[in-house]
């Protein structure tokens, strides 16, 4: 029993490699303010709600190097460890790496400054965080993610990593670099939530053996990404307090339950401690097969998540709006340092 009086039990999914993974995880983005801008200004509190989460019994963590904190996330795992709270095999760590180090030879560059942001010798998952090749000023340079892939099987020779995996792949992309991998990816993570359920995708890559990770599971539902005109549920939705009601449970905790009873891992994000406990309290109950034909009912295709001064560039993975002028890309998704003090390489 930790010192906090709570403890959670969270089950694990094994990976094609036969590695266990945490069926739910700590997320570390901050996310962008209306400027566009990095909130870096959180990152003490996400360094507090990750150590809470970890006394708690969270062991899955996931970071990448655009998110800026990986400096944070290392000192937190690392105190934990030295602590004893954890020794480093009972962690599942994951980062990933940027649109501007997709070059074979650029991969593990990328991952050993990954490591060393870290303070680790290895991470458990890295992931192509996008498929797109883009510098840091803004320039297509249209490298094959295949050829990126075969960094990344280097990296997993070298041990840099144990698994290797992408994120932001559609299902032809999926098919295209299985059908031309030494090794598949172990994950694929992506956007999925009530609104954007993806089931095409999400049923092929579990029939290849590809485990599925939900980012933004939570969509337009809670208050900070309640966009204009975005659909339903919202968080005082009735069907979902009545589906909530029935089982005792939150609204958000019946979102990420449809999720885990698909066999989706989830990786929601919050730096509010109560919160991390909530997330982690589903796996205590069964939505059964009448909630789960409500639940499906609002999955309408809507992403929260669309990049559109993206979509000119090759193997942008997402359907194209039409009619958007292009944007310039933000420049805090081009170059930046790292750290709460924007200080490290």
């Amino acid at each position: 029993m930790c010192c906090f009086g709570f403890q959670v039990s969270i089950p694990t999914i094994k990976l094609n490699n036969g590695i266990e993974f945490p069926a739910l995880g700590y997320g570390t983005w901050l996310g962008l303010n209306d400027k566009m801008e990095f909130e870096i200004t959180d990152a003490r509190k996400l360094q507090d709600a990750l150590s809470y989460a970890i006394d708690i019994g969270y062991r899955h963590i996931d970071t990448a190097h655009l998110y800026r904190v990986e400096p944070e996330v290392g000192e937190v795992i690392n105190k934990k460890i030295k602590d004893g709270v954890v020794k480093r095999e009972d962690i599942f760590v994951t980062t990933k790496v940027w649109h501007h180090h997709h070059k074979q030879a650029d991969v593990e560059v990328a991952v050993r400054d990954c490591l060393r942001r870290l303070n680790l010798e290895y991470v458990d998952l890295v992931l192509v965080h996008w498929p797109m090749s883009i510098s840091q000023e803004g320039v297509d340079e249209n490298i094959d993610y295949l050829e990126t892939w075969r960094g990344f099987e280097e990296v997993l020779k070298k041990g840099l990593t144990r698994s290797i995996g992408v994120s932001n792949f559609n299902i032809e992309q999926m098919k295209r670099l299985l059908a031309n991998c030494n090794v598949p990816p172990a994950v694929n993570q992506i956007e999925i939530n009530l609104n954007l359920g993806q089931k095409e995708l999400v049923d092929y890559c579990q029939s290849k053996g590809v485990v599925v990770v939900a980012y933004s599971p939570f969509g337009t539902m809670v208050p900070s990404r309640n966009y204009p005109d975005s659909p339903e549920p919202k968080m005082d939705n009735p069907t979902m307090l009545s589906i909530a009601k029935k089982h005792g449970k939150t609204v958000t905790q019946i979102a990420l339950r449809y999720l885990y009873q698909r066999g989706i891992v989830s990786i929601p994000k919050t730096v509010t401690k109560s919160r991390v406990l909530e997330n982690a309290s589903i796996f205590d109950f069964q939505l059964d097969d009448e909630d789960v034909a409500t639940l499906a009912q609002f999955d309408n295709g809507f992403r929260t998540i669309r990049p559109l001064f993206w979509q000119p560039y090759e193997n942008y993975p997402f359907d194209v709006v039409l009619g958007q002028e292009h944007e310039d890309i933000p420049i805090s998704l081009l170059k930046w340092k790292n750290g709460v003090n924007g200080d490290i390489e």
